[in-house]
């Protein structure tokens, strides 16, 4: 992962990570355990409709293999893509919604 970003193949934050998924640049997102369920659902929601493989790390893993702060990683299609995916577990999401009510917003019971 480290090695994304010296390269300049990883791209952080929240626009740019979603901007990455929707405009076909992304080849893997890889995605901290501390994560939000609403940041989950919404990364997941965009990796299963751009077909984008997603995988998700131990809290503190991102940070610590990139010394950059965030909870979202995606990384540009590239040989590096194809490495990460062989080293970690990384699927396609099978479910857009993981939220308990299935709609992604709040709950109106």
């Amino acid at each position: 992962m480290g090695l994304c970003v010296r390269a300049g193949q990883a791209v952080f934050g929240e626009d740019g990570c979603m901007k990455a998924i929707r405009q076909g640049q992304c080849a893997v997102l890889l995605m901290d355990g501390r994560a939000s369920p609403a940041t989950r659902d919404k990364y997941r929601w965009a990796c299963f409709h751009a077909q984008t493989p997603m995988g998700e790390l131990p809290e503190g893993m991102l940070y610590g293999a990139t010394g950059k702060p965030g909870v979202a990683m995606a990384i540009r299609p590239g040989g590096l893509a194809e490495q990460i995916q062989g080293i970690l577990p990384v699927r396609a999401p099978d479910q857009p919604m993981t939220s308990a009510n299935k709609c992604g917003g709040a709950s109106v019971e």
